[in-house]
């Protein structure tokens, strides 16, 4: 290969698609051999009923992933959940590929910058103390290793964030985080195109007239931009600070004084006119029509996502622990390397991004703040990891000019190439690494945990049972089972947290009308405080009167719905309604336990009038992935945290019960069992040890 060509490589289109059609394909293979076979935990059931109805999903709607997810359920090959999980995947790829852009377009944005910096150059004595520098930038630059220095930064930093812990962990699930990075990853792609080519024309002569045509470029990013508010615009939106920092730096105030702001505003709203889709969707009356945002005030609480504001705060305390925990979850992000020479190289990417690109470094570190500051306040559990993607992506970008700049300081003229191709290999190792480290966690081929917890719960339900929950990690799983797989549709299931929304009861009347009829006396006015209630949250706390009898009715309802279900039907509740007396239901619980014996019944308690001894059903509970290591979970997966805790739970109170009634072998099995799930469960182990203690005793005659 001649210098010249070389020197080439990163400037030619093809070659830069090139290099991010190979991290694509490697990508995506990658996902489709990790992919989640069915449907998985939190919101991915709930998501894919949305998606395959043409419905609406939690706020605040996601309705381009709605819509583009949709598109996937109409593909005739494997399950629905799996058509949408493959959607995360490709999502995922392109998201990959489209970074890989990213960097190169970075690189020669920096590139420009260096030009323009040396073309400006004051005066002679200023030109003549630059020239060194420049002169050893250019032979670098014209040196036949240089495409390979373009190759192996742009490969490797792409490789490096698909094989990142949390991007790989949402592309094998249906979520919508990975349609939410690919379309963060394109408007910065765009905008920094946009840059470099403002840049370029500034050193020409009549510069002013030249600058305006490449705002297609510019409004195309407000058309993403708009696009992406319209999938997690929380995330979406907090780029905005480093997006207007990145047009003032490139062209000053000039650009907000002009009518080229408002017309890339009028693009972005034009993108986030998919929006529309709510009401459109909320009018069909789908089987998911979260919210019903059919008015304007229901849409705009949809949008805004008010359900969810009362977990923002701003105490220094909790921001403080939710800051150690995102430096943890860089430090598992990227792999073992990465956690060894993480510190070395963010020092080194810093200062190198600073040198050569200082716009750029503060870009990048006012997405990393605004990302941080906004995640620090919001405090949910399952997914927070998602929400540091975009800060994940810019410390990848960041990344990138540190390969750069070790391979560039390595291919000076007169450097052995085996040399370069060494110091190459060492870098393409790190996504190599990262690929091994995250595998095992990443490895989603066998995932039958959100199937399997709900057929245990299915199979201890007697056909027509009514089941309470409040475990979203229940009834996410169950909406995608019961409404797309329709299996087990004489089974009631109602998500008691979801009671106190007033959109939950039009598909309550729709999945079952006779239990909503037969219960309107007392669904009626509930209904009536509940809207009340949705409309002035603190008149009810105002007014305790209110409260009180919004309370009241709330659990009167909830009694109507045992009551009249029990005389025909078995009854159950989740142990999370049954035992949980410090939960804001301790009411219901304690009503529960007053009323009825709770019979362990498998994963679930079975309402009984009868206070005598129940006869156990054979517990024959699937757990794959559970306890065979098969799976690996991290310290906040929710399996560890959610999942696994409720099957010890309940095999320890089926043992319980059992030992109560002098069943102490039966007793013990189930002690057994229940240790098998949870080696730490110290409870299981001490139940376990009184239980045997009682059979050799009744073995050798003596009365326990």
């Amino acid at each position: 290969m001649s210098a010249s060509l070389a020197s080439l490589w990163l400037e030619s289109r093809a070659a830069r698609l090139g290099c991010a059609g190979i991290v694509f394909i490697i990508s995506l293979a990658t996902y489709s051999l990790t992919l989640a076979p069915t449907v998985t935990l939190v919101d991915s059931g709930e998501l894919i009923v949305a998606a395959r109805s043409l419905g609406v999903a939690h706020p605040p709607g996601f309705p381009l992933y709605v819509v583009l997810a949709h598109l996937a359920t109409l593909i005739p090959v494997g399950s629905v959940a799996v058509r949408v999980n493959f959607a995360s995947a490709l999502f995922a790829a392109l998201a990959s590929a489209m970074l890989t852009l990213l960097i190169a377009e970075a690189l020669l944005t920096a590139r420009a910058v260096q030009t323009k910096t040396d073309q400006r150059a004051p005066d002679r004595k200023r030109r003549a103390r630059n020239a060194p520098a420049a002169a050893r930038s250019k032979s670098r630059a014209s040196h036949p290793s240089a495409s390979l220095i373009a190759l192996v930064a742009c490969l490797a930093s792409g490789l490096l964030f698909a094989f990142s812990k949390t991007l790989w962990a949402y592309a094998t699930i249906a979520e919508v985080y990975t349609l939410n990075t690919l379309l963060i990853a394109g408007i910065f792609l765009l905008m920094f195109h946009w840059r470099r080519l403002v840049i370029s024309d500034v050193t020409q002569p009549r510069a002013t007239r030249l600058i305006s045509k490449h705002d297609r470029w510019l409004n195309a990013a407000a058309v993403l931009f708009g696009l992406g508010l319209g999938v997690h615009h929380v995330t979406v939106g907090l780029m905005l600070p480093a997006l207007a920092w990145l047009v003032l730096a490139t062209e000053g105030l000039a650009f907000f004084r002009s009518k080229r702001l408002l017309r890339a505003a009028i693009f972005a709203f034009a993108g986030l006119a998919i929006y529309v889709y709510l009401p459109l969707a909320a009018s069909r009356s789908p089987i998911m029509n979260w919210g019903d945002p059919r008015t304007l005030q229901r849409f705009w609480w949809h949008i805004t996502g008010r359900q969810y504001q009362v977990f923002f705060t701003f105490s220094s305390e909790q921001m403080g622990h939710q800051l150690v925990e995102f430096f943890k979850l860089v430090g598992r992000e990227f792999g073992p390397v990465f956690i060894a020479a993480g510190l070395l190289f963010g020092v080194l990417g810093a200062i190198a991004l600073f040198k050569r690109d200082k716009t750029t470094f503060w870009f990048l570190g006012l997405v990393i703040a605004c990302d941080v500051i906004y995640s620090t306040s919001y405090e949910i559990a399952e997914d927070k990891d998602a929400y540091y993607l975009p800060a994940f992506l810019a410390i990848v970008i960041a990344s990138a000019f540190v390969a750069e700049w070790l391979l560039a300081r390595n291919s000076q003229p007169g450097r052995a190439p085996a040399f370069v191709a060494i110091v190459a290999l060492v870098l393409l190792l790190a996504p190599g690494l990262a690929l091994w480290s995250n595998l095992r966690f990443n490895n989603r081929s066998r995932y039958f945990i959100a199937q399997d917890y709900v057929e245990n719960i299915l199979n201890a339900v007697e056909p027509g049972g009514m089941l309470l929950t409040r475990d979203w990690q229940v009834y996410s799983p169950m909406l995608y089972v019961n409404q797309i797989e329709r299996r087990r549709p004489d089974v009631v299931a109602i998500d008691v947290n979801q009671l106190r929304r007033s959109w939950y009861f039009d598909y309550l009347r729709r999945a079952y009308p006779n239990t909503i009829e037969q219960a309107r006396d007392k669904v009626e006015p509930f209904l009536e405080d509940l809207k009340r209630w949705e409309e002035d949250p603190d008149l009810y706390q105002r007014d305790l009167s209110l409260n009180q009898q919004i309370n009241t009715r709330f659990y009167d309802m909830i009694r109507a719905f045992v009551t009249n279900h029990i005389r025909g039907a078995p009854t159950y509740v989740t142990q999370d309604v049954a035992l949980n007396r410090e939960s804001a239901d301790a009411e219901l619980t304690k009503w529960l336990s007053d009323s009825y014996q709770l019979v362990p019944q498998g994963l679930v308690f079975q309402l009984s009038e009868d206070r005598n001894f129940v006869q156990l059903g054979e517990s024959r509970l699937l757990t794959r992935g559970l306890a065979d290591g098969t799976l690996k979970f991290e310290g906040d997966d929710v399996v560890k945290l959610k999942v696994i805790p409720v099957y010890a739970q309940m095999l320890y109170n089926r043992g319980r019960y059992l030992a109560v009634q002098g069943r102490h072998d039966q007793a013990a099995e189930a002690f057994k069992r229940a240790l098998e799930i949870d080696p730490g469960f110290s409870a299981a182990q001490q139940a376990l040890n009184e239980s045997q203690n009682a059979t050799r005793k009744s073995l050798t005659g003596t009365v326990p």
